[in-house]
């Protein structure tokens, strides 16, 4: 049976943490009780997989639609990735309190857990509270036998750099960069579609068990980028109104952030999926003679066969592509 392709909406997996909240049920999610600090709202990956919640495969998980149309769906690009899934994995987050200050490796690591891909990331502040901050690299000059040094000494948080935030900041994290997401900011997060993450440092809190979480010194110490990974960071208050301003280009993902104000035409591309994230505003996507409403928090991705579509209404948006030289 043929399925026409449309935009797909999805419900996230709810993921609690110790430093999460309740922030994501300003965007009218279902949100379960709990520190529910992630929201992964396009995820086929073996710890969560999204469902969507419209048109003929409602219910469905990307997993599923995954093997049925992915070949066709996702692109000549989009349908290739390093373990067999979606090649990307699209979270909101929650940081009621500071996450750990953390490493993630790149493709080659050779004690990558079986299946797992390295993990390239970026994040868009949707919300940052007043004084918000976030860990962004290492301080200059900082060697592997220095930073070994600083952890062993409980003296870590003066090799890292701390970078004040607000709501537009976009900042381009590869793999290597050592990064942590502190309290009071709201993040959209595209990343590779892993769920490594090498802890440093996590403030020696107990987690929701009770008990200190997990470090991992000496992998963080093997895949840190001590000269630099090319992380970039960026402000995107000067995105004009339908113009797409690039965030961040990497092998995996590209990002641009797109000011929608009236009605303005969109095409997806043979090579990638389109995925929007709504990040302020609200209006809708139209295609053929049907549309969709869009507002704050919504996720869709759109096949690659989809081909021509609208942005209509008072949105910002992000639009994220698998590079067609990936």
């Amino acid at each position: 049976m043929t399925i026409k392709p449309y935009p797909l909406h999805f419900k996230p997996e709810f993921k609690e943490r110790v430093w999460g909240g309740r922030a994501l049920e300003q965007f009218g999610y279902d949100v379960p009780e709990g520190h529910i600090g992630e929201g992964w709202v396009i995820a086929d990956h073996e710890n969560g997989v999204s469902h969507v919640l419209n048109g003929e495969l409602a219910g469905q998980g990307l997993d599923e639609i995954r093997e049925k149309l992915g070949a066709e769906w996702f692109g000549s690009a989009g349908s290739r990735s390093g373990n067999g899934r979606f090649p990307l994995l699209i979270k909101l987050l929650d940081c009621n309190d500071d996450l750990s200050v953390q490493v993630h490796p790149t493709d080659t690591y050779e004690r990558l857990p079986k299946g797992e891909l390295g993990k390239t990331e970026m994040w868009y502040v949707l919300d940052a509270k007043p004084g918000a901050k976030i860990i962004y690299g290492l301080q200059p000059g900082v060697t592997r036998d220095s930073f070994a040094a600083a952890i062993a000494d409980n003296r870590i948080m003066d090799t890292l750099q701390e970078v004040p935030v607000q709501a537009g900041d976009t900042f381009y994290i590869p793999a290597g960069t050592v990064h942590a997401l502190c309290a009071g900011v709201l993040v959209a997060e595209i990343q590779q579609n892993s769920d490594t993450t090498y802890r440093l440092y996590d403030y020696d809190r107990p987690g929701l068990d009770g008990k200190p979480r997990e470090l991992h010194v000496e992998d963080s110490l093997n895949v840190t980028a001590y000269e630099g990974a090319g992380a970039t960071r960026m402000k995107t208050d000067g995105a004009k109104p339908n113009e797409w301003l690039t965030l961040a280009e990497s092998p995996y993902f590209v990002t641009a952030k797109g000011v929608v104000s009236g009605s303005w035409s969109q095409e997806t591309s043979p090579a990638s999926f389109d995925i929007l994230i709504v990040a302020e505003g609200a209006g809708a996507i139209g295609w053929g003679s049907e549309s969709i409403a869009a507002k704050a928090g919504d996720c869709f991705l759109l096949p690659a066969t989809l081909g021509a579509y609208s942005l209509d209404g008072s949105f910002t948006v992000l639009r994220s592509r698998v590079p067609a030289d990936n």
